[in-house]
C-alpha cells in the first residue's frame, strides 16, 4: 500500500499541443501498477490539451473549476463532480474558459511503447 499528498509529484508541462497545463503522473508502472496510470491536471485560466486522438480511453473525474471538453462536432460544459468518459480514437480536447484553476484527475491504461 502506497499513500502520499498528490502534491508531493512535481507538476510538470503537459506537453506540446497544451497551453497552461500541468501534469501529475500519481500512480504509474513504475510504482507497481500494471493496469492504469493516475494522473492529475491542473490547468489554468486559458489553457487547454492539444486536441487529437488516441487508441485508449480515458476516465476523468472533475475535481474544481469549470472547462469545456471539446468532442467531434460538439463542446460540453463540465464542473467539480462531472464524470466524463472519452472512448477510444474519439477525438477531444479539455479548455478553461473560466476564471479560476481546472482540475481533474484522469486514469488511463498503462501501454508499453
Amino acid at each position: 500500500m502506497k499513500i502520499f499528498s498528490y502534491k508531493t509529484v512535481e507538476a510538470k508541462d503537459a506537453g506540446e499541443g497544451s497551453s497552461k497545463l500541468k501534469v501529475r503522473w500519481l500512480i504509474t508502472k513504475e510504482m507497481g501498477a500494471p493496469n492504469f496510470a493516475m494522473r492529475v491536471f491542473e490547468m489554468e485560466p486559458g489553457g487547454h490539451s492539444p486536441l487529437h486522438t488516441h487508441p485508449w480511453e480515458h476516465e476523468v473525474f472533475v475535481l474544481k473549476g469549470e472547462g469545456v471538453v471539446v468532442g467531434e462536432g460538439e463542446q460540453r460544459t463540465v464542473t467539480h463532480g462531472d464524470v466524463v468518459f472519452i472512448a477510444p480514437n474519439e477525438l477531444h480536447q479539455f479548455k478553461n474558459n473560466g476564471a479560476v484553476a481546472f482540475m481533474f484527475v484522469c486514469l488511463v491504461p498503462i501501454r508499453d511503447k
